[in-house]
This record gives structure tokens, C-alpha cells and sequence, in this order.
């Protein structure tokens, strides 16, 4: 049957899919708006599928707290090219998808999927946008946080999100201690919290590490348990969060300058996500 221009266009705004898109499904579709809805649907699973093994190393982290500032949720929704991860629908899905999983407190990719947005699953809509845009999209993860005060950091260009989560507020406002400590931890990417906090296969490590430097630079044999412990103190410093120098004022560690703006004040818990 012959398709006119006006179906062509009607088709057009209701999906935002191209002209010659959707005059296809609808001409397969013999005119049925709802049958070329789903064609459309069905390639951008196609579109999604054969695209599997691309690597979304594009996108934006979204981050939302609740009224409280007791939760936070980070999402990093991720495409193939920049381009896109500029996009208008995407942006807006983004925070669509954002906004579904902080009301129903959902903290996994496959539970947010799950969740419905205008009539259709969040994985729906996801594939629906991949149909219009022609490239892969989707969420490479979600980190929830919980705390007395929970402070969101967006790096600028929205590709590297934190959430530092504070006890010890004391009626204080942290806001401004919390986001310094959100800047550090996305500059300085430390690999735990505090010395308790690391991995015992990192610690194994890097006494080995430290062993073979000091063999290498002659040391004796009996020395270098201790040289590698020595060097280890040294991996806290560098590498874990409380006892970090703090960047705006090295002269104090993390765990100072949080100390200074209130008696107690700590960090609890911290997330850190990055795209690409």
C-alpha cells in the first residue's frame, strides 16, 4: 500500500526515528503504526545485538542524592562516541533512568532495567534510543552509597563521578568538606579508605614489590622484610584516602582537614566511577 507523507511524518514525531525509517516500517508494516513501532523496536535490538562486543567508552555518570542527603545513587550511562553522549534524548534519559532508580531504591543494572518509564521497561527505552541514534548504548553501572551526609561530585565533562559518604557531621554543614574530599578522591584515585581498608592480595604485593627494590639496590638480604614494610607506609600515604596529603593543603592529611572543620568528621564510605 502506498505510504503518504503526512503517515511518514506523523510516525517520525511520535518515535523521533528518521524519515526513511520509518517509511520503511511502516510500507512493512502495511500502514499499522503500532506493527511499525515495533519494527523500529525490534532494529535497535537488532542495532543493539550486533554491535555487542563495541566497547562504550563514550557517555555520561548521572548522580542524584535524596531530600535528606542520606543516599546517593550513581549511574553511568555509556554510548560509543562523544557526540552522543552530548545528545539531547540521551542526556534526558539519562536522568530519566536516574530519577526511576533513586524512587524505587533499586541499586543494580539489571533491577533498573526492570523499571518502566512512560509504558515501557528501561531496557525497552534503551534500545528504542539506540534504533533513532544507530550505536550502542547502555548502563556499564550503578554504586550506591549510604551515610550521615552524602556529598555527589561530577567531574567536568561528566565522565568521572564521586559520591563520599561523611559521619561525624555534628549539626555542621559538610558540604563544602565533602566535595573537597569528593575532588580529591577523583584526582588522586586512591585504592581504599584507610590502611585496614586494602586489599590483603595489594599489600602482598607490593612488600614484594618493595623487596625486590631494595634487593636491586644491594641491600642485604635480613633488611628487606623491613625496607618493604617501610615502603609499604609509604603506599598508605599515597594511595589511601585518610592518609593522603590533603591537595589543597599538604600539610594536612584527608583525615585532618576533616578533623578541623568538625571534631570527628570522617569519610565512611566512597564511590568512584570513571568512563573511559
Amino acid at each position: 500500500m502506498a505510504i503518504s507523507a503526512q503517515e511518514v511524518n506523523k510516525l517520525r514525531k511520535m518515535t523521533g526515528v528518521g524519515i526513511m525509517d520509518c517509511k520503511k516500517a511502516l510500507t512493512e508494516a502495511d500502514g499499522d503504526f503500532e506493527a511499525a513501532i515495533e519494527i523500529l523496536r525490534k532494529k535497535g535490538q537488532k542495532i543493539f545485538s550486533s554491535r555487542g562486543e563495541r566497547e562504550t567508552s563514550e557517555g555520561a555518570i548521572f548522580i542524584k542524592t535524596n531530600t535528606e542527603q542520606t543516599q546517593g545513587l550513581l549511574l553511568s550511562f555509556t554510548c560509543e562516541t562523544d557526540f552522543v553522549a552530548k545528545n539531547e534524548e540521551f542526556q534526558t534519559l539519562g536522568n530519566a533512568i536516574l530519577d526511576k532508580a533513586v524512587e524505587h531504591q533499586v541499586s543494580t543494572v539489571d533491577a533498573i532495567k526492570a523499571l518502566t518509564i512512560d509504558g515501557l521497561s528501561v531496557n525497552d527505552k534503551i534500545i528504542e534510543l539506540v534504533g533513532k541514534i544507530g550505536e550502542k548504548i547502555d548502563i556499564s553501572a550503578v554504586e550506591t552509597i549510604k551515610g550521615e551526609c552524602v556529598v555527589p561530585y561530577i567531574h567536568a565533562g561528566n565522565k568521572l563521578g564521586v559520591m563520599v559518604a561523611l559521619k561525624g557531621i555534628n549539626g555542621t554543614d559538610v558540604q563544602a568538606a565533602g566535595r573537597d574530599v569528593a575532588m580529591q578522591i577523583a584526582a588522586m584515585n586512591p585504592v581504599a579508605l584507610d590502611k585496614d581498608d586494602v586489599d590483603p592480595s595489594v599489600i602482598e604485593k607490593e612488600i614484594e614489590i618493595g623487596k625486590e627494590q631494595a634487593r636491586k639496590e644491594g641491600k642485604p638480604e635480613e633488611m628487606l622484610e623491613k625496607i618493604a614494610v617501610g615502603k609499604l607506609n609509604r603506599f598508605y600515604k599515597d594511595h589511601t584516602l585518610l592518609n593522603q596529603a590533603f591537595v589543597k593543603d599538604n600539610k594536612l592529611t584527608v583525615a585532618k582537614y576533616l578533623d578541623g572543620i568538625t571534631s570527628g568528621l570522617t569519610v565512611t564510605q566512597f564511590k568512584r566511577v570513571a568512563i573511559g
